[in-house]
């Protein structure tokens, strides 16, 4: 009907009704009016309860926003319309302001939020708090919003505040709509116009009276909600936003990004405090701290829990079992009643953000790989992890499925799919994703990953923890050359033991809690290397039992690191013990018994038993060629452990012939680039060195270098030690100078491959040490022999061998730099431990009673002088 056609009707006219038969469907939307059929009286109404409403031969009436829509005749229509708002007087707020938080406190990113463009005055206009749900955006918001609605100053008062629910279109469009009625006489019938007729209005225009308004967007929820409602630019206007949103959209346009974090730990236990006094809690600030990191630091976590504390009673102490109790849910840790007019308890403040993040391409695989970081490290998990392929097999078979599109079998997802996935979720602050380069890597709050891991049932649970194992196995460099990525790996597995409880011990224990022990000896750990295949020695045969083979192997791995520690002859009763029970589980002739008897026999050499050893191999190695036969790599590799024992046991020369015999075999089974084969060839080389032929043992490795390069790279382990070999021999050969700069130049790149504390690093300091002392700079010798003890003793304990050797070779050089007083101290220093250690019968404690007498006879030939008082 058009306007022409409506009619005004007074009260009076009760008694109009309006002719309708046989009618259809009347639908109508938000505001509209739709009728049809027979209608009574509307409740209130004077109408007579006969009044008639007819239709005939009518279809659907559909009415819009701010409409009436009807079908059929209408005789006669009664409308009654709203004259128009005046507009109200100046200062004027729109929405209300969230009242400030209990013991609420100005941070670091508030005073980001309050500082002026250039610090003159000028206001910073469009603004963007973005940080995960908790982190207390919109409290920094309300706070930015009142100290600018109560600053009276002519430059920094306002005249308009709309502060805005955005946490959808519509709630946007009826603030604005609310603004347009109140402040520029807007329809209110009609929201949509309304809300544009006040972004309208917020546009400056010439000879106008300024308006100086901020318009507060709190929690967009969604980009495009946000389409074609930003306020308008204006040098009187200011817009605040904030969101959990990280998309580029809205930060475009010169709006400054704001990112709100966690408390520091001094603001949380502030906050701690000041919620907590009066209420009869007298907790020390350590503990407090404690709760505070416990909880992550996140300040909506310490609100609910200090709610908690003071509506229970409940101690600080107790409330961190509560958390620390893995079949607590971190629902069950929320107050009865929330605090600062919260809306949602902290276990249910990130699930619509899950729900979108969902929603966003690709469809389905935020929610699976959010799970799979839920059980690893929140400091940093490797990219490669989480595109790996188990990884990708664990998003493809948990993909969440929503329509009839994903039905049937479930679309296989690739790398491209789990970065994206990952992006979706750092779009959404569900974690960080760090892109870079050079150090790709995923990190989730630990209360993102509470509350993900509780709505797992068990059976998720455990397969999830599997999937989470077998992505770490995947992703672990073989050589690991990035020292810091190790400990990052190591740190993943610690933390998804932590989580897994016994899914890494069903059906067996899982490869990537040997890996770790392994990696903690490679970087130099070997004391933690020890500690931690003990642990796993005792949890195998706990969850397995002690016949397990997998515990049977942790066994193997305790041993071998416990020899590594320095205790040589208990690896090699370890050993012994163990070959026993090997024996009787698996039989004489299985692969891990032969196994153990080849352990054994390396043990009982570096025990000192050189001569066992050898015999011990060369019983092996019959029934080795027997079981495997003669060309088997195991069979090889005890030809050439047989090899090296007969030359320790004083047949350099024999040794060095087995050697080339073996190498020949080698190369014929192997080829001439195989590794083993490489590895051979070195070892022949350094066995004639021993022999007595230095330089050809140079030149030999000199040959090998550039084939070792060519086949493994040059970072590779085996790369490092013929260099290493390499300048030791040239040593050896006269040149020690030469042997001293090849040293000094090998150095740092060890360091940058395998790590500065890895055992192979310490060995190539020491090298470096003694050849320097013997091209004649004893002081810097002795000074890095020194710092080389300070460094074994650190990461191998005072009692391991090579920390012995360190500290003999300092008390060596120090003499041998003129310090003979000197000398004869750290000596006798160096004497003492290993007696109380090894015991006055070990075959090492007579060479350092020598050494003792010896430097003190020096002592005593040259009184009171020191090497810096001798010319």
């Amino acid at each position: 009907m058009s306007q022409e056609d409506k009619r005004q009707h007074g009260p009076d006219d009760a008694e109009a009704g309006v002719t309708v038969t046989a009618s259809g469907d009347a639908t109508a939307a938000s505001g509209g009016t739709a009728v049809t059929g027979y209608r009574g009286p509307a409740p209130g109404s004077d109408r007579s309860p006969d009044a008639p409403v007819h239709l005939s031969d009518t279809g659907d009436a559909i009415a819009t926003a701010g409409a009436v829509a009807n079908t059929g005749y209408i005789g006669a229509l009664t409308m009654q319309q709203r004259a128009p708002q005046e507009p109200a007087p100046w200062p004027h707020q729109v929405g209300v302001i969230p009242p400030a938080a209990r013991s609420f406190q100005r941070r670091a990113a508030a005073e980001r939020l309050h500082a002026t463009v250039d610090g003159g005055g000028t206001a910073v206009l469009n603004q963007l708090l973005t940080g995960m749900g908790g982190v207390g955006k919109t409290q920094l918001a309300a706070d930015y919003a009142r100290t600018a609605w109560n600053d009276g100053s002519e430059a920094g008062g306002l005249d308009v505040l709309v502060w805005v629910d955005a946490s959808a279109r519509s709630a946007i469009v009826t603030r604005y709509a609310q603004a347009g009625v109140e402040l520029c006489r807007a329809d209110p019938n009609d929201p949509e116009n309304a809300a544009r007729s006040f972004l309208a209005w917020l546009t400056p225009k010439a000879g106008a009276k300024p308006c100086r308004w901020l318009i507060v967007l709190d929690d967009v929820a969604d980009p495009d909600d946000l389409k074609g409602l930003w306020p308008p630019d204006s040098p009187h206007g200011r817009t605040l936003v904030t969101t959990r949103r990280r998309d580029a959209a809205l930060a475009a346009h010169g709006r400054r990004t704001i990112e709100v974090g966690l408390f520091t730990e001094a603001e949380a236990l502030t906050y701690l405090t000041a919620s907590l006094t009066g209420h009869g809690h007298d907790e020390s600030a350590d503990q407090l701290t404690a709760l505070a990191e416990d909880l992550g630091r996140l300040p909506l976590a310490l609100a609910q829990a200090a709610a908690y504390l003071i509506e229970t009673g409940e101690s600080v102490a107790g409330y961190r079992e509560l958390l620390a109790d893995r079949a607590t849910a971190l629902a069950d840790a929320a107050p009865d009643r929330l605090p600062d007019d919260q809306d949602l308890p902290l276990a249910a403040a990130w699930s619509l953000s899950v729900d979108r993040a969902d929603t966003l391409k690709p469809v389905g695989l935020a929610r699976p790989m959010l799970t799979l970081t839920a059980l690893l490290d929140a400091n940093g998990i490797p990219q490669d992890v989480l595109t790996s392929a188990p990884a990708l097999a664990h998003l493809t078979a948990h993909r969440t499925r929503t329509g009839p599109e994903h039905a049937g079998e479930p679309e296989l997802a690739s790398a491209r799919d789990a970065v994206r996935a990952l992006s979706a979720l750092h779009r959404l602050s569900l974690v960080d994703h760090d892109r870079d380069a050079s150090h790709r890597a995923v990190r989730v709050h630990q209360l993102i990953q509470r509350t993900t891991r509780d709505t797992l049932t068990p059976h998720q649970y455990d397969i999830t923890a599997r999937a989470a194992a077998d992505a770490l196995i995947a992703a672990w460099p073989t050589v690991e050359r990035n020292t810091a990525l190790a400990q990052t790996f190591r740190a993943n597995t610690t933390a998804l033991a932590g989580h897994a409880g016994q899914a890494l011990y069903r059906p067996d224990a899982h490869a990537v809690l040997y890996r770790t022990g392994r990696s903690l000896g490679e970087a130099g750990q070997i004391i933690a290397a020890r500690d931690h295949f003990q642990h796993l020695t005792e949890t195998t045969c706990h969850h397995l039992g002690p016949d397990h083979p997998d515990t049977l192997t942790a066994r193997n791995s305790l041993a071998e690191w416990r020899g590594e520690a320095g205790d040589g002859a208990g690896a090699a009763d370890a050993f012994a013990d163990l070959l026993e029970d090997r024996i009787r589980v698996l039989g004489p002739d299985a692969p891990d018994t032969l196994a153990a008897r080849g352990n054994l026999a390396q043990w009982r050499g570096r025990a000192g038993d050189v001569a066992g050893a050898a015999d011990a191999l060369a019983d092996l190695l019959e029934d080795r060629i027997r079981v495997l036969g003669p060309d088997a790599p195991d069979t090889l590799t005890t030809r050439g452990n047989l090899a090296f024992w007969r030359g320790r046991a004083g047949d350099a020369a024999g040794a060095a012939d087995a050697l080339a015999e073996l190498l020949e075999d080698r190369i014929r089974v192997l080829g001439p680039d195989a590794p083993d084969t490489l590895t051979t060839r070195g070892n022949l080389a350094f066995w004639r060195g021993k022999a007595g032929d230095a330089a050809g043992a140079a030149d030999a490795l000199a040959e090998l270098l550039p084939h070792v390069v060519r086949v493994l790279g040059p970072d590779a382990p085996d790369t490092l030690a013929i260099r290493g070999n390499l300048a030791f021999w040239r040593g050896e050969a006269g040149d020690a100078a030469g042997a001293a700069d090849a040293y000094a130049e090998l150095l740092p790149h060890v360091v940058r491959v395998l790590g500065p504390d890895a055992p192979d690093t310490l060995a190539i300091r020491g090298n470096l040490a003694f050849w320097r002392g013997r091209a004649g700079d004893a002081a810097g010798a002795a000074d890095a022999y020194e710092q080389l003890h300070v460094a074994r003793r650190g990461l191998m304990g005072e009692n391991h061998p090579a920390t012995f050797a360190a500290w003999g070779s300092f008390a060596h050089w120090r003499g041998q730099a003129g310090d003979a007083a000197g000398a004869v101290t750290v000596t006798e220093q160096l004497l003492e431990h290993m007696v109380r250690v090894l015991g006055a019968d070990h075959p090492h404690v007579p060479i350092i009673r020598n050494n003792l007498a010896h430097w003190r006879k020096e002592a005593e030939r040259v009184p009171g002088l020191s090497g810096n008082d001798r010319s």
